[in-house]
């Protein structure tokens, strides 16, 4: 994706700059597995010299996208579209479009997911009030232990 780098000290990154996976990894604070389960899933590719693997500045920019959108609960199927809609349209708009599109319906989805939890825990809290009332009449503290 390319509307914004993941967080980073105010200096900017040199595009021709190479990443080794320890420098990622402490970058991101993620392990060198999850760097790798990413490659394996096809979302970063980084070139290889022997076997090492050299990470670019574009592949650096994903990664932090790949993490960015797994935090915000896309699914890497999700992810993949999205940075693959950057591939077809250089100048992002599709991408910036269907971004906006997708958050939009997962903000709806957690807005209904919020207001059923908020339902639950209203119920919740009526069963606490009638519990802590029953056991007040029978003569019995309803923080006790006995």
């Amino acid at each position: 994706m390319s509307v914004a780098a993941p967080a980073q000290g105010s200096a900017t990154r040199d595009t021709q700059r190479i990443y080794s996976i320890a420098e990622l990894s402490r970058e991101f604070a993620v392990t060198p597995r999850t760097i790798r389960f990413y490659e394996d899933e096809g979302l970063i590719k980084p070139r290889r010299q022997g076997l090492t693997r050299l990470y670019s500045a574009g592949d650096r920019a994903r990664l932090g996208w790949i993490l960015r959108g797994k935090r915000l609960g896309f699914s890497l199927a999700e992810i993949r579209e999205l940075l693959d809609l950057y591939q077809v349209d250089r100048t992002g708009v599709q991408q910036l479009r269907e971004l906006l599109r997708r958050s939009r319906l997962h903000i709806t989805d957690l807005e209904k997911r919020k207001r059923d939890l908020d339902a639950h825990i209203n119920e919740f809290k009526q069963v606490e009030t009638q519990v802590s009332a029953e056991l007040r009449q029978r003569g019995v503290d309803p923080e006790g232990d006995d």
